[in-house]
């Protein structure tokens, strides 16, 4: 295919084929030129990695995982262990961005990455990372729409915890995000920093009831308890390793901002810092928060068994004895949890749009569309929609199926970020001299962090699947292996019947200078 030239104001971009050698990363681009526009800037950029994870406000939502497995001390050192295992991925994840800051991020890493068979791990990749970003974008309208119900009970004990009430919650709450990403696009940079306010700015004022109004938990219930016999499990580590659930979710998505890329300016500088400043900051800030709430929280047993279904409510009103108080309390987590969702929105339709330009999903010129009115991948974003519509169905059957599917999106992406991780230390080994150097590198601490990033994968991966509590039933069966399991074999299923006919690996973007 002859090359093309195409000016972008002071920047050119070079257009080829994406070539099929194993040695080197080659400088190539899409089969269509940028369709998006770049509006989002560096504090944007930042403010969107740092609101999508929304961790402070997702670790009080799961606050019953480390509560029910580990108890005080394994929340508190957990979330350090977390921070300090997803920094690591980011950091890593930073310099495949600074490379090649795309929408499709991971499954095109891989595929340069890959020695062999490139195609079908870019294209098993590729259906991993969108289905576990469509499952994470249902857990803030499940958390919102949940909690909502909460302090329903808690204001009238004779409500009746009905799951399809929490179903029609969760739509509730998805609907004005859905409507921003369509027709106002353009006002997500100003909201990006709006929340990144509000969530930064919430959080001091959470913490300032609470130890106002509290009484105060000794030192040595937030450090040293541990508490391993609630849910059956008798090991030690294995009680710990479970209880981790509630402090790596609200930490997974690291990667969200690079999938907003080709809407960002400057993208191989700025998504590398962004995901590394999200992480940082909501490391810190989730750190705080829970040491103050288990500074503050009052019985035990009466948070963990809370008819409102969680824990943080029944925390936030034993330290004010107030509903109002409390109600007030939950909306500075839920506002900033619920401004995520715009982001989440924003992030997996951009991700499933480049898995669909490329070929990569069925009717994929259908969804590969961009709206010529709207300047967004329409098509693709009602397609996540609809995926989070119809998993928001399986609470009404079973809430335990429902969190698997929440677990689900964790451990899948995880596993996103392992595949190109462990193709990135290969290389680094066999053919060290073709990795290119991007905006932003490691350095001599690449291959360590690396190396670091993996070990945290792998174990986050072994024991995401783990159920909550044994004996184990079909009840609380921790759905979430199973279920990957069975993407896992579709993905094959759709290589063999279709992928391999269509997918010719992603389209590859290298700009020779900055945009």
């Amino acid at each position: 295919m002859k090359e093309e030239m195409e000016l972008k104001g002071e920047s050119a971009v070079l257009s080829g084929p994406v070539g099929s050698g194993n040695n080197t990363y080659e400088n190539a681009i899409s089969r269509e030129k940028q369709q998006m526009e770049r509006y989002l800037n560096f504090f944007s950029s930042v403010a969107f990695s740092t609101c999508l994870l929304a961790t402070w406000e997702s670790a009080g939502g799961s606050l019953l995982a480390g509560l029910y497995n580990g108890g005080p001390a394994a929340i508190i050192y957990g979330i350090i262990l977390s921070t300090v295992g997803n920094l690591a991925i980011a950091c890593s994840l930073a310099e495949l961005a600074s490379l090649h800051p795309t929408a499709g991020a991971q499954y095109h890493w891989s595929y340069f990455l890959a020695p062999r068979g490139r195609r079908f791990i870019s294209f098993f990749q590729g259906w991993i990372t969108v289905f576990s970003w469509s499952a994470l974008v249902c857990i803030a309208p499940y958390f919102i729409g949940t909690q909502i119900q909460g302090l329903v009970v808690l204001a009238y004990p004779g409500y009746e915890l009905e799951r399809w009430r929490g179903t029609l919650l969760m739509w509730a709450v998805a609907i004005i995000p859905i409507i921003i990403n369509i027709f106002a696009r353009r006002v997500l940079g100003g909201i990006e920093v709006a929340a990144g306010i509000m969530h930064v700015v919430f959080l001091p004022v959470t913490i300032a009831v609470f130890v106002t109004l509290a009484p105060r938990n000794p030192n040595a219930f937030v450090w040293d308890t541990f508490v391993g016999g609630l849910s059956g499990w008798k090991d030690s580590g294995v009680v710990f390793s479970v209880g981790l659930l509630g402090v790596i979710t609200p930490l997974s998505g690291v990667d969200g901002v690079i999938h907003m890329a080709e809407e960002v300016k400057n993208a191989n500088v700025v998504v590398p810092r962004s995901m590394i400043y999200g992480t940082l900051i909501n490391g810190a800030l989730a750190f705080c928060y829970l040491i103050a709430v288990l500074y503050c929280m009052g019985d035990y047993l009466e948070a963990v068994t809370s008819a409102t279904g969680y824990p943080i409510i029944t925390i936030a009103y034993q330290a004010t004895g107030s509903i109002e108080a409390t109600c007030v309390l939950m909306t500075l987590g839920m506002l900033p949890g619920w401004i995520a969702l715009f982001n989440g929105l924003a992030s997996v339709t951009r991700l499933t749009w480049a898995f669909a330009r490329d070929n990569g999903l069925p009717f994929s010129d259908f969804f590969a569309v961009i709206d010529t009115t709207y300047k967004i991948p329409l098509r693709a974003l009602g397609l996540v929609a609809s995926c989070m519509f119809a998993l928001s169905f399986i609470q009404i059957g079973s809430t335990a199926a429902f969190n698997a599917i929440l677990s689900l999106s964790t451990l899948g992406l995880y596993i996103s970020y392992l595949i190109p991780l462990i193709l990135l230390i290969s290389k680094r080994f066999m053919t060290p001299h073709d990795i290119p150097h991007g905006t932003f590198s490691l350095g001599k601490f690449g291959l360590p962090m690396n190396i670091l990033a993996i070990l945290f994968a792998i174990y986050f991966i072994i024991f995401l699947p783990f159920p909550a509590t044994v004996p184990v039933t079909a009840e609380n069966m921790n759905y979430a292996g199973p279920v990957l399991g069975l993407v896992m074999l579709f993905a094959c299923g759709d290589w063999i019947v279709r992928g391999r006919h269509k997918w010719e690996g992603p389209t590859m973007r290298y700009y020779t200078s900055n945009e």
